[in-house]
């Protein structure tokens, strides 16, 4: 379950720690033991951020992170928002 293919003829593939979800988990845990709900991050602040510096989310790829934040969302967690230029992230 932590390999993907990132090709149609599987010449090439992904193989990560862990699966967005279960990064979405701890970024969530983070949020809910910070008392930080209805809360916006960037995207910065979540993976490079001073408050997220003991976390071990922290340094996360953005790609992986926009995919764990997209698990979230699916589960009605979070929601990816647009601000400006950049993204952010809002947490139920």
């Amino acid at each position: 379950g932590n390999l993907e293919w990132l090709d149609k003829n599987k010449t090439s593939f992904l193989i990560m720690w862990r699966r967005p979800e279960e990064w979405g988990k701890l970024i969530y845990q983070w949020v809910s033991r910070n008392g930080l709900t209805n809360s916006v991050f960037t995207l910065y602040e979540l993976a490079s951020g001073d408050d997220t510096e003991n976390e071990e989310f922290h340094g996360l790829d953005e790609t992986m992170l926009l995919r764990a934040l997209q698990a979230l969302q699916q589960e009605h967690k979070a929601e990816i928002i647009t601000l400006d230029d950049s993204r952010g992230v809002k947490f139920f």
